[in-house]
């Protein structure tokens, strides 16, 4: 080419999410049975959609209307009954106009970060999910800023990291909260929230908060929406029913904006984000005409609720197993349906290794394993020696060295099982290493 193609930022846009599967299919094609616990599927793992959802798409599948464009920022009676919805928990009072469908959040994030000008900068937590770094660090032609969730902390902000780093960062225009938290699972407490708004209003920010999981939290949690607690400050919700029904396929998710008419540079930013999307035309029609039957039936919140009960169960076995292992920083999860563990500081080394009796797959483990960092090491003996598909944490613009997990495995005996074969084997990569 004549000229470089290639932004200085597109190096970020990683997802090993879903590289690590490229690895686990050529191990499988070797004969070695997978367990998948890299992406957050509930479909996949097995949870059933109710029959009354199901007939809900049923009676939409046959009508016409459900096959055409609706308006470009969404379907009018659906974004009326959101509104009401955000309206009632009180805090912010939105209306149809405040609301913005997508493709998708992955199609939100791209958008929000995209229309930013080339240095204004939006600081995320770490561990990051993946589709916010990359899009931040693709947008600025550089690495994500990042604010830092302590795993001593029951995985909290460190509130004057992030305050410094806005501080002395006068390009940042933006904080971007995930609640509850993908990857660690943390749900933030409301004094946390309020902290981080007034952060926002002292130095003229914008918040932007990921809410996919707003309504996925258990064990006694409960996790506040942006319309809460946001005041005065300008701020945009992403929220959306990939996780809530759950039904990721849709491809159906939407911002909300508050407290746009108090300040015109956001408003502008605003009327942005909805030209763009004019331009597309519109955002899936279908999945919008279910999310008034669907959310506003009175048989929503018990299943809703059921899934929550089984999830935090599920996050109680995980504790359980693995809270035994003294080499590990472990916290329970209260939200979402995520665990990301860490190694404690000095306990891996490049000299580890787990028994891999098949030669062909220690052979691949062995050459995937040269030149990377400790966690993606352990992660690639862990696949190669059980078959669990975990994703490394140093992964999600993190120096923390672990991996994390899912909890969606819908047979108990199977959870049990494979995450005692998880506990033994980290068990045995400790003992084996060389120089101790």
């Amino acid at each position: 080419m004549r000229k470089r193609l290639l932004s200085e930022g597109a190096k970020e846009l990683s997802y090993e999410i879903r590289e690590i599967v490229k690895k686990a299919d050529q191990l499988h094609d070797l004969g070695l049975p997978i367990h998948w616990e890299n992406i957050g599927d509930p479909i996949e793992k097995g949870c059933q959609v109710p029959a009354w959802i199901k007939d809900i798409l049923t009676k939409l599948v046959n009508e016409n209307r459900s096959y055409g464009y609706c308006p470009s920022k969404g379907v009018l009676k659906t974004r009326e009954f959101l509104a009401a919805q955000t309206n009632r928990i009180g805090g912010a009072q939105i209306t149809a106009n405040d609301i913005l469908f997508f493709n998708g959040l992955g199609d939100a994030i791209a958008t929000v970060y995209g229309l930013l000008a080339m240095t204004s900068r939006i600081i995320g937590p770490s561990p990051a999910y993946s589709t916010h770094s990359s899009a931040e660090a693709s947008h600025a032609h550089t690495t994500p800023i990042t604010y830092r969730l302590d795993p001593e902390n029951h995985w909290y902000p460190d509130l004057e990291e992030l305050e410094n780093n806005i501080k002395y960062n006068p390009n940042i225009v933006a904080i971007l909260i995930i609640n509850p938290d993908n990857p660690t699972g943390m749900v933030y407490p409301l004094e946390y929230l309020k902290k981080i708004v007034d952060i926002a209003r002292r130095y003229h920010l914008f918040i932007l908060c990921d809410e996919i999981y707003n309504k996925i939290v258990y064990n006694g949690a409960r996790a506040y929406a942006l319309a809460e607690y946001i005041e005065d400050v300008p701020g945009i919700a992403l929220k959306g029913i990939s996780k809530e029904y759950p039904w990721p396929g849709a491809r159906c998710g939407w911002a909300e904006y508050y407290n746009r008419s108090l300040d015109p540079e956001f408003d502008l930013f605003c009327r942005a984000i909805d030209n763009a999307k004019m331009i597309e035309v519109c955002s899936t029609t279908m999945p919008q005409l279910t999310i008034p039957k669907v959310l506003g039936d009175k048989r929503f919140a018990a299943h809703r609720t059921q899934l929550n009960e089984l999830i935090g169960r599920r996050s109680s076995i995980i504790s359980e197993i693995l809270s035994e292992v003294p080499e590990l920083n472990f916290n329970p999860t209260y939200g979402a349906f995520y665990n990301t563990i860490t190694f404690k500081e000095g306990v891996l080394s490049n000299t580890q290794t787990l028994k891999i009796e098949n030669p062909l797959i220690r052979e691949k483990v062995e050459k995937w394993c040269e030149g990377v960092s400790l966690d993606y090491r352990f992660v690639y003996y862990l696949l190669g020696a059980t078959g669990i598909c975990v994703v490394p944490s140093s992964s999600f613009c993190s120096e923390l060295q672990g991996f994390r997990v899912t909890l969606l495995e819908e047979d108990e005996d199977e959870l049990r099982n494979v995450f005692s074969t998880m506990r033994d084997a980290i068990r045995s990569y400790v003992k084996s290493d060389k120089n101790k």
